[in-house]
């Protein structure tokens, strides 16, 4: 394994392979300077794979992921890692957690090493013009691609095995820490309230600030000192394929976090806790099997919803300017989206203002 600098990438880093300058857009993101042929040179040349010429994008919140082919036959998908939202440190903890999970046999998919060896590769993109402006660079990893059907846990053995994967990560997670990745609590919360702030509607802001932090005190008490570990963070169903014959599969470890152990089992519930005993009961049956959550964990959950919905506003506020987003989502920031966005605020703060009175 050759040495590398701190910004990543090997020794003197990945430069742009075809030496193409940085447009100037008017408008748009980083991740619309990511044409395929800069794409396909960043690939080639870190990892030895000539590609076929065929990309596919896949669906991802904050990244961009493409799915691609070698001439050699073999398919595999490439994380290009947003400019500014990870620093590479953060980035290595991530991949620290994939490699602690698979020696663990816990099933998850591990980075392609590049040529240098290393599970990371970076390249930059040259200013256009001598203004000053630094290069960009781009963090991206190669993964074999894996294929499998979403899971839906229906039966009652179907939940105890979800909560056994739940258990085993986390036991894999314990192991270390990971200082560079955020921490879910209050003041992650109040972090990304004060990033969307100015885009709120200001003929809602007020209220809606006001009851976001109302609704975060409220919760303080029993968020402010939890047990808290590595978790995967996102581990909704759609992270999670089951592959015939091998079982189910872990994905996309992009929003791991330092957090309560109980964040990666209510988002598997099909439902709000109160109305999901069942469920719930033999996620945690399940995960006592290799684990135990810290009591009173439950009572975390509402408050981690809303610390949900302020961290995906601020995920969607990071992305208002991407070409593809404005297509997609041409409503999102209107009053019309800040009225619904006040109503789910004012239905998650009552049920946390209610609990905390209980």
């Amino acid at each position: 394994m050759n040495d590398r600098n701190e910004d990543g990438g090997g020794k003197d880093g990945l430069k742009t392979p075809a030496g193409t300058p940085i447009p100037n857009p008017d408008n748009g993101s980083p991740f619309d300077l990511l044409s395929p042929d800069i794409i396909f040179d960043a690939v080639q040349s870190a990892y030895d794979i000539k590609p076929d010429g065929r990309l596919s994008p896949c669906s991802s919140y904050v990244n961009r992921v493409y799915g691609l082919s070698s001439e050699a036959g073999d398919d595999y998908v490439v994380k290009f890692y947003r400019p500014g939202r990870w620093s590479e440190k953060a980035i290595r903890e991530e991949q620290d957690f994939l490699a602690d999970c698979q020696k663990a046999e816990i099933p998850v998919i591990a980075p392609v090493e590049n040529s240098e060896g290393e599970g990371l590769s970076a390249f930059d993109l040259e200013p256009e013009e001598e203004n000053g402006r630094k290069p960009l660079r781009f963090f991206f990893t190669l993964y074999p691609k894996r294929g499998g059907r979403n899971f839906d846990a229906e039966g009652d053995s179907d939940w105890l095995r979800l909560g056994r994967l739940a258990g085993r990560l986390h036991a894999a997670g314990s192991l270390r820490d990971a200082p560079s990745r955020v921490r879910i609590g209050p003041e992650l919360a109040l972090s990304n309230l004060e990033k969307i702030e100015a885009l709120i509607h200001p003929e809602f802001r007020a209220e809606f600030v006001g009851l976001c932090k109302d609704a975060i005190k409220a919760g303080y008490e029993t968020m402010s000192s939890p047990r808290v570990q590595r978790i995967h963070g996102d581990l909704h169903r759609g992270n999670i394929l089951e592959r015939p014959g091998e079982g189910l599969l872990l994905l996309d470890f992009d929003d791991m976090a330092i957090g309560p152990p109980i964040q990666d089992l209510w988002l598997l519930l099909p439902g709000r806790a109160a109305e999901c005993g069942r469920e719930l009961g033999l996620l945690m049956e399940g995960y006592a099997e290799f684990g135990e959550l810290p009591a009173g964990s439950t009572g975390l959950i509402e408050s981690l919803r809303l610390y949900r919905m302020l961290h995906f506003l601020a995920w969607r506020a990071l992305q208002r300017q991407d070409l593809w987003f404005k297509k997609e989502f041409p409503d999102w920031g209107s009053r019309a989206f800040w009225i619904q966005e006040l109503e789910d605020f004012r239905e998650q703060a009552t049920i946390i203002a209610s609990e905390a009175g209980a």
